[in-house]
């Protein structure tokens, strides 16, 4: 049965089941007779989707556009699965990021030299090639449609060179990707959500992605759209706690002056315990629910301290 949740403004949210539940979103935006899905989860998230537009009585012509934020796989890799079932719908992509998602050969090599070919398969399924014709590739600052409502694109890099994001004026919302970190709703400190940079491998830029921070929130926004995970009141409160994890993964790296990854458990316990320090926590969330996170941050880390004056 698919998890979906009513948000207001015409906003659902989905969990994509990547991995397990509570991991990865993506949001399904209905107004007047217009669809558009932001995110995509992975081919086996397609299910989901179809299950809640029967529920809900809304036809697969109705989806306009389908609205990856970045092309990495638990954003962008049901894709091409989405684009084959929903006949009258556009992909929406980076620039970018756009390549990859017309021929998708290169990304999936890539993931499979990381996964191996059988974990591949179990996470991400097939990802077919899109039609060029149906894909449009979004400068910074262009504007799509669903009826009056417009969906205004945002070159946000910073955690990948080809991710933007999605601010929705009507909602006073932005859909951030990465952008904003992550945030799962059950990891709270002083009763708020606690938010944490993802700083995977392979194009992370800590200035790039300050910069980011700040458009984001130059919109004003009243609420973030999470990839990872659900929705974010109040952005505002937690800006300045996010930004002070940024710097500290920073700092951390450039004490450490990691030359390969040899130095990845040194990494990964340093981080642990400057999140469970910060942040009060017990030591079970950070090896168990953080700790693929804290690994993958450590990887980017590492590379971008490697790579830094390139």
């Amino acid at each position: 049965m698919p998890n979906y949740q009513y948000l207001d403004y015409g906003v659902y949210h989905l969990d994509t089941f990547y991995i397990k539940p509570g991991v990865a979103s993506f949001y399904c935006i209905v107004h007047n007779n217009d669809i558009a899905i932001i995110e995509t989860g992975t081919s086996q998230s397609l299910p989901y989707l179809q299950q809640f537009l029967s529920d809900l009585n809304l036809s697969a012509e109705r989806v306009k556009y389908i609205i990856p934020t970045h092309v990495h796989l638990d954003h962008a890799g049901g894709a091409g699965a989405m684009m084959l079932a929903f006949p009258n719908a556009q992909l929406i992509i980076h620039p970018r990021g756009a390549r990859h998602m017309i021929d998708p050969t290169k990304l999936v090599s890539a993931s499979k030299q990381v996964y191996g070919d059988e974990l591949f398969n179990k996470l991400y399924g097939d990802i077919p090639a899109i039609d060029e014709s149906l894909v449009i590739a979004a400068p910074h600052e262009s504007s799509y449609f669903l009826n009056d409502r417009e969906l205004l694109i945002v070159d946000t890099p910073g955690h990948a060179y080809h991710h933007f994001c999605v601010v929705d004026s009507f909602s006073k919302g932005i859909f951030t990707g990465d952008t904003f970190g992550l945030a799962y709703p059950d990891i709270l400190h002083h009763n708020k959500r606690i938010v944490l940079p993802t700083t995977t491998p392979t194009h992370f830029n800590p200035q790039a992605l300050f910069n980011s921070i700040d458009l984001l929130m130059s919109f004003k926004p009243e609420r973030m759209y999470m990839t990872h995970f659900n929705i974010l009141p109040d952005p505002a409160s937690v800006v300045d706690q996010y930004r002070t994890s940024l710097q500290s993964f920073v700092d951390l790296t450039e004490s450490i002056k990691p030359v390969d990854e040899s130095f990845l458990p040194v990494m990964v316990e340093a981080m642990g315990s400057i999140i469970s320090k910060q942040f009060v926590l017990d030591r079970e969330i950070i090896n168990n629910q953080l700790a693929m996170d804290i690994k993958l941050n450590c990887q980017g880390l590492i590379y971008w301290y490697q790579h830094r004056s390139a």
